[in-house]
């Protein structure tokens, strides 16, 4: 079973969690005696999903938004991937800021248009040395202090739910 991870990051933190999801996707396939291929990939170099059996995506957010990357390979390959598992993922609140509001604008449309399976919205991660000056900027107006609000148990169980969801039905398709 081959499958993408296509990922928009701006400083990396976002990448780390399409590689942890990949990770444990992987090993459920594995556990459930299937052979899998996974490529993380920069959304913006992805030039096709042809020949992948499930796509999983995300973007970063910032100033509730997905990167450009993002929506563009949402609507780039929409048709294609409406014919195989779609799953969506968001990267960004920090802080205390981690509820249903911090959805990123346009989410809920993407996730329907796909058909996808789900999207999850996980935290972000601050490190003001990595970040440009309006970056900074904003981040001192909100207030938000440096740190890692990424829950990783969650970041991998959710790619285990993936691994373990693709192995149910390829046994549902070979039985058929």
């Amino acid at each position: 079973m081959r499958i993408l991870v296509a990922v928009a990051t701006r400083h990396g933190a976002t990448r780390e969690i399409a590689e942890s999801i990949a990770t444990a996707a992987g090993a459920a396939l594995t556990d459930a005696g299937m052979w899998s291929q996974i490529e993380v990939r920069d959304a913006s170099l992805v030039s096709s999903v042809d020949g992948f059996d499930a796509v999983v995506f995300g973007s970063a957010v910032y100033m509730g938004r997905w990167l450009e990357p993002a929506a563009k390979f949402a609507e780039a390959f929409e048709e294609e991937l409406r014919r195989v598992p779609v799953w969506v993922f968001s990267s960004g609140p920090v802080g205390e800021r981690d509820h249903p509001a911090d959805e990123p604008a346009g989410a809920a449309d993407v996730v329907l248009r796909l058909g996808a399976r789900g999207h999850r919205l996980f935290g972000g991660r601050i490190d003001r040395h990595s970040l440009h000056f309006a970056e900074r900027a904003m981040v001192a107006a909100l207030r938000v202090a440096d740190g890692d609000y990424r829950d990783w148990p969650s970041i991998r169980a959710w790619g285990r739910e993936i691994g373990l969801s693709l192995a149910k039905a390829e046994v549902a398709g070979s039985a058929s």
